[in-house]
């Protein structure tokens, strides 16, 4: 990753992750057998009643339910007729801090976030103080989401936006599309190797290339494994909620120069962004410490320029 300390942009090869010669990236660790044996322990594990369970069972559930209701062939249907697919991996390569600005209403840890929740207007606002990409939360149960604030969000603006959910099926990545969803996001945590291949090999088919999250080094392991793209590392372990920035900075070099690397949760400073600009980030989601402020846009603009 680099290490240099200008905004210059690092621009990605997007194209299948090539670890075949390991050693010359210093990727030799990947291959390791014990690696592989706490990657697919750390990725497999469900016996753990953990908030993250908690989500993805409830998920799950409902899931199966709306299944019933719209079938995957309507969704299909629904594809065809969706606009063009806003271009999401080149927004995060432009030079400067490139900023994945999140709406949402609340969450399991914090409660409520913002009670006067107009997601047109936030996404109005986000774009106007220099988001680079969108993030809009459409988990219903634990998040108070909307399929429905996704829409509203990206018909306000023309920025490309991310579906942050748990996704755990296909018929989910066809409903994000349908909904004209740019992206979507894919939790290593919350996923099998196998399902994770199939689900980022469907968004591909579909033109959507996802954020893939990771919060330790087995899972990125995983994720790197399926062939990611976009790694997401995530500063908050799902299973206890609790929130370490370092996360960001012990898994940076691990990341290949390929790769979009994005830090997640836990930003709440500019000197924050420079930092791990520096270390190798390529762009950064926030959401909580925007959607606590009167003016997002003003917050946002500050924190670019700080």
């Amino acid at each position: 990753m680099s290490t240099t300390q200008d905004h210059s942009p690092r621009r990605p090869r997007l194209g299948p992750v090539q670890i075949d010669n390991p050693q010359s990236r210093g990727l030799a660790w990947l291959f390791s057998p014990q690696v592989w044996k706490r990657a697919a322990l750390s990725a497999l594990d469900s016996a753990s009643d953990t908030v993250l369970d908690r989500i993805v069972e409830a998920r799950r559930v409902e899931v199966a339910r709306r299944k019933k209701v719209v079938p995957e062939t309507v969704l299909r249907m629904a594809v065809k007729k969706a606009e063009p697919v806003r271009d999401f991996p080149g927004a995060l390569c432009c030079e400067g801090l490139n900023v994945i600005a999140e709406i949402k209403k609340a969450s399991p840890s914090a409660g409520v976030l913002r009670e006067n929740f107009d997601p047109a207007s936030l996404a109005r606002a986000l774009e106007r103080g220099g988001a680079a990409a969108l993030s809009v939360l459409t988990e219903e149960e634990h998040f108070q989401g909307s399929l429905a604030y996704l829409r509203d969000a990206r018909r306000a603006t023309a920025l490309p936006v991310l579906r942050k959910d748990f996704i755990v099926e296909p018929w989910q990545v066809w409903e994000a599309r349908a909904a004209n969803a740019d992206t979507f996001l894919l939790i290593v945590a919350a996923l099998n190797p196998a399902l994770l291949s199939e689900l980022l090999a469907l968004g591909r088919e579909l033109k959507m290339e996802p954020l893939v999250e990771v919060h330790t080094r087995e899972e990125l392991t995983v994720a790197l494994a399926a062939g990611a793209r976009i790694i997401g590392v995530n500063n908050r372990n799902l299973h206890t909620l609790e929130v370490r920035v370092e996360t960001s900075f012990e898994l940076v070099e691990a990341i290949p120069e390929e790769c979009i690397a994005v830090s997640e949760s836990g930003l709440r400073s500019g000197q924050d962004l420079a930092r791990l600009r520096q270390a190798g980030f390529d762009a950064f989601l926030i959401g909580e410490s925007l959607m606590r402020e009167a003016d997002p846009a003003a917050a946002l603009q500050r924190l670019l320029a700080a």
